[in-house]
């Protein structure tokens, strides 16, 4: 009797050290819950006060461009300026976003471009062409995942497309047209008004290309 007493003793003891062992790893759970629950309601805090900003920036953009603060809207104002072109009153006109108002070019019809990386791919229409597609880019980058990657609004180069030649060339080469289609390397080159002066049809001033450089 005294051996089966000792037994459910021990037994009680062992249940007892269990429970403690059982209460001490949920507690450390919980704690590391809490402490996970906390950091994600620091960085939705944070993450929260910079779109704040953001949207204050934006609307400060909105009222200069009196469109809404989109980076095809922004680079068309840029452009426009910088490039005296004539825009066309709806933004949603297709394939042309404006008119050269001076210069060799005047009348011609363009659409503008402005992609945060020079990824040598453009959108072309397949229908509607415009005179030109005037394409404004940041740094060079392969497209590539953007995973842990920022696309800054940069202006590093700018380019002039003939798009009729352009067209001829990439149908030439196979090379299916319209979202991201692919252009050659060399066509870029050739295509060059900033900071190299590669395309003579559009040479720019020294004016031009100081206001370029206040977006690099």
């Amino acid at each position: 009797m005294r051996d089966i007493d000792k037994t459910n003793e021990n037994k009680d003891k062992e249940d007892v050290f269990n429970n403690i062992d059982f209460i001490k790893e949920n507690s450390q759970s919980l704690s590391e819950e809490t402490k996970v629950n906390s950091n994600i309601k620091v960085k939705l805090k944070e993450l929260s006060d910079l779109i704040k900003e953001k949207n204050e920036v934006e609307l400060k953009i909105a009222k200069i461009i009196n469109r809404p603060s989109l980076m095809g809207h922004v680079g068309e104002y840029i452009a426009s300026k910088i490039f005296d072109i004539g825009l066309e009153v709806s933004a949603a006109t297709k394939s042309i976003d404006g008119h050269f108002s001076s210069g060799d070019l005047k009348g011609k019809s363009v659409n503008i471009k402005w992609y945060a990386k020079k990824e040598n791919l453009i959108d072309i229409a397949t229908s509607n062409l415009p005179d030109y597609y005037l394409v404004m880019t940041g740094p060079p980058s392969p497209a590539v995942s953007s995973i842990g990657k920022t696309r800054p609004w940069l202006i590093t180069k700018v380019f002039l497309f003939n798009a009729k030649d352009l067209m001829k060339n990439l149908l030439s080469l196979n090379i299916k047209v319209g979202v991201a289609t692919s252009v050659r390397s060399y066509l870029w080159d050739k295509a060059e008004i900033f900071p190299a002066q590669n395309n003579s049809e559009l040479v720019l001033s020294s004016e031009q290309k100081e206001a370029l450089k206040l977006f690099s």
